[in-house]
């Protein structure tokens, strides 16, 4: 495949021409605004983790909710290698209140949950939403997202499970969702 040539001066910092088949992903990933809604994380540590893949991913803002510790915190900072710094944060006590702020706005919410409505997030068709304005929705790692919370949201998505926990550290979890919905 001959390289494209891309004049994009942003984070990627190209050097060099982007194939093009990367050149397409790159256009589709930039065309997302992506936000994400953590509702009552516990971990100091998954909320680092976080703040790492959301900058690494070009997470617009971090939306921290209920009982989610926010920085700055030495376990958060060891965790996010300061990554903290970069993503923008907001801190909400009352999670439906974002929700219903984000959803006014015309965001698609997409709540990341185990249900027996949810879509597998690999088969989830991005282009098919109503917007390109996306949030990304994960809730508490041992409750997961509430009735409310799920309510609210336009959509819910899950990651298929095969194995005998059926479930995923939440840090990784967003990591695989927040990949699948950009490179769509």
């Amino acid at each position: 495949m001959a390289p494209v040539s891309a004049n994009i001066s942003d984070s990627l910092l190209l050097s060099k021409p982007l194939p093009s088949g990367l050149l397409i992903l790159y256009i589709t990933i930039m065309k997302k605004e992506l936000y994400l809604i953590l509702d009552n994380i516990r971990s100091r540590e998954n909320v680092g983790s976080i703040f790492r893949t959301s900058d690494a991913a070009g997470v617009k803002k971090i939306y921290l909710c209920g009982i989610t510790p926010c920085p700055p915190h030495p376990k958060i900072e060891k965790t996010s290698l300061g990554a903290e710094k970069y993503v923008p944060w907001e801190y909400y006590k009352d999670t439906w209140r974002i929700l219903k702020k984000l959803s006014a706005d015309n965001y698609q919410l997409l709540a990341l949950e185990q249900t027996k409505k949810s879509e597998n997030i690999f088969i989830l068709k991005t282009n098919k939403l109503k917007t390109n304005k996306l949030v990304l929705i994960v809730g508490n790692e041992v409750n997961g997202l509430s009735p409310e919370t799920l309510k609210r949201a336009d959509k819910t998505v899950a990651i298929p499970q095969y194995g005998q926990k059926e479930s995923l550290n939440v840090a990784v979890a967003f990591g695989i969702a927040v990949y699948s919905i950009l490179i769509k």
